[in-house]
């Protein structure tokens, strides 16, 4: 794999960054009609600078505009480098467009950078000493690390050789692009080509991307599949993290795509209007920044209006941070850590810029110290720490690997494995911390020790109930149920959970045998249960035991829709009484008919029936036609 490294061209209009790229890589970056009518970069442009040296590595340069006017198609460039090659002027020194650019450079987290100081053949040698003084300091309050400032000069040829050595060391010291397994492009050019369809342009911010890969196209959800890339007009079959990239596309129109969307993996990213922000405002700012000030949010090549709302204070001073929210005006589809800029529309001025947190936020409560809290972690870039911190939030409700993944900005599998590590549970699409679920435990067996002390005779609860009783999915109620299942502590009878230490048999109550005497007597013509039992509250509560219990079952006709409760010895004897008289119903020409069964049992239809249904759901017997046989030959 090839090194690389972006490196954004920046500073004030007309201090020689196009000329300087021109002499670094006879590559002429304005190539817009309009750019050389009026002689300045309206667009950015993009250029490739081998390594000095013979050493490995490219480095993409991108001129990006200077003009105030230009600054926003500046930014759209800015957010996806990873140092800068700042020209200013020799003769004019430090400009507005100077101190804005470094700023923002600042705001998006780049510390690493060199300094040209274009046109030295116009000045003296003091006047270049002093400059380069000023650059350094200036620089390095912009947050650039050992910031190297070369005096250059296009026309006499100086400087240029010292310019491509200092660049080249900035490619040597660089860590490598951010892969976080999926890939992510924001589309900042769309066209034609005959023979290749449809075609974008962009820098891959993340992930690597491969000819043939499948993948979305957001905000629009549609898809396609990569048809061929290039890099620099170079055909590759895998574009790496940091590069500029071409990239044709099959399966997608080209009225589908427009500037500002972004290509990257299926499902990756959705839509939303809320984000989790960490902010800083400009230090340069003339006043605080209001909370609720209306402003354009700009990340990739996307500007949206946005509302800001900051979280645990009602302005920002110039140059201080905060944890605080952006509503946006539209939807929009953006990967967590992402770098972002804010501007206002009037005055035309950068105010903040900073990282996303959580890209698919709800709107929080102000002053809220839980709150706080968890995005503070978030804030720390940790990834690890922050899948901790929602899990531990979301307890037992468990939360979806996808919006995890979502929430670091990493893809799926990836995120599974730190999971792992973390000791998370995994429970069908869903994940529970190690507290999470281990509190989940202890909350259900406190739920069955208050029913089995509340209702003594009674034989557990059911999962919905359980799942209710400590507000949790039944999904994750289960998975839960089963561990405490497997550690002894909870036994499953039928549909019913109970706590292993608890024997309901050793609560039964008079009215228990009394009930079950009755229906025994009745044998296969008991008693109706609306009779027994009645409003009979204590009954009702018997009835329910032996149902539990399996001591009555309770069978279902389905014509007449009504139930019959026998007690299961008179079932056992029915069964028996049947094999008897029907020894041969073993095939459909040899069944009984339900009039013969009832005959056989000595019980009417009314009860006939309803047991014979229940014997055909417990496979004992089975219709075919009119007639039953028994199951598999065997009584």
């Amino acid at each position: 794999m090839t090194i690389s490294l972006l490196v954004g061209v920046i500073g004030h209009v007309d201090h020689g960054k196009t000329a300087l790229v021109h002499a670094l890589t006879g590559t002429d970056t304005d190539r817009l009609k309009e750019e050389k009518a009026r002689g300045v970069s309206i667009v950015p442009g993009f250029a490739l600078l081998k390594a000095a040296g013979g050493e490995a590595g490219e480095i993409d340069l991108v001129d990006l505009p200077g003009h105030e006017r230009f600054v926003r198609a500046m930014i759209s460039g800015a957010t996806g480098m990873r140092a800068v090659l700042l020209a200013v002027d020799a003769n004019e020194g430090i400009k507005p467009q100077t101190v804005e650019h470094l700023e923002i450079a600042r705001l998006i987290g780049v510390r690493r950078g060199v300094v040209a100081l274009t046109k030295c053949d116009l000045v003296g040698p003091e006047t270049i000493a002093a400059r380069k003084a000023e650059l350094s300091a200036v620089a390095t309050r912009a947050g650039i690390m050992h910031p190297v400032v070369v005096a250059t000069s296009v026309l006499a040829e100086t400087g240029i050789a010292e310019l491509r050595t200092a660049l080249s060391a900035l490619l040597r010291e660089a860590a490598p692009s951010s892969d976080d397994g999926f890939p992510y492009l924001p589309i900042d050019r769309v066209f034609a080509r005959p023979g290749f369809g449809a075609v974008v342009t962009g820098t891959l911010r993340r992930g690597r991307l491969s000819v043939g890969d499948r993948i979305a196209i957001m905000p629009g959800n549609r898809t396609a599949t990569v048809r061929s890339l290039q890099i620099h007009g170079r055909p590759v079959q895998a574009a790496e993290p940091g590069r500029r990239t071409a990239v044709a596309l099959r399966g997608v129109e080209i009225g589908d795509l427009h500037r500002g969307q972004a290509l990257t993996a299926p499902d990756m990213l959705a839509t939303g209007r809320w984000i989790d922000v960490a902010l800083t405002a400009v230090a340069s700012a003339a006043a605080p920044l209001e909370g609720g000030t209306g402003c354009r949010l700009l990340f990739g090549t996307t500007e949206v209006p946005a509302r800001l709302r900051l979280l645990d204070r009602d302005r920002l001073e110039p140059g201080a941070s905060a944890l605080a929210q952006l509503r946006t005006e539209e939807d929009i589809a953006v990967p967590a850590r992402e770098p972002f800029i804010l501007r206002l529309d009037s005055p035309s001025v950068t105010v903040a810029g900073g990282r996303i947190l959580d890209p698919l936020a709800r709107r929080r409560k102000r002053h809220d110290a839980r709150v706080q809290a968890e995005l503070s972690v978030t804030a720390t870039g940790k990834p690890k720490e922050t899948l901790a911190t929602r899990l531990a939030r979301d307890a037992a409700s468990g939360t979806a690997l996808l919006d995890l993944a979502r929430l670091v900005g990493i893809a799926p599998e990836r995120v599974r494995r730190g999971l792992t590590e973390l000791g998370a549970c995994e429970i069908g699409d869903r994940f529970l911390g190690a507290p999470a679920f281990a509190a989940l435990r202890e909350n259900l067996l406190s739920a069955l020790t208050v029913h089995h002390r509340d209702h003594a005779i009674e034989h557990g609860l059911p999962v919905d109930r359980l799942a209710r009783a400590v507000t949790a999915a039944e999904i994750v109620t289960t998975a839960a149920l089963r561990d405490l299942i497997g550690t002894r502590d909870v036994v499953q009878a039928g549909p019913l959970f109970r706590r292993a230490d608890f024997d309901p048999a050793r609560n039964e109550t008079e009215h228990v045998r009394l009930l079950e005497t009755t229906f025994r007597n009745g044998a296969l013509s008991p008693p109706d249960e609306v009779e027994v039992v009645g409003r009979d509250i204590r009954r009702r509560e018997a009835l329910t035991y032996l149902l539990a219990s399996g001591t009555l079952i309770r069978a279902l006709d389905r014509v007449q829709k009504r139930t019959i409760l026998f007690h299961r010895d008179a079932i056992t004897a029915g069964k028996a009484q049947l094999v008897r008289s029907f020894p041969a119903a073993t095939a459909a020409d040899s069944g009984f008919l339900a009039k013969e069964a009832g005959a056989a049992l000595g019980i009417s239809r009314k009860f006939s029936i309803p047991l014979l249904e229940h014997l055909d759901a417990v496979r004992f017997t089975r219709r075919v036609g009119d007639r039953r046989i028994f199951v598999d030959g065997e009584g």
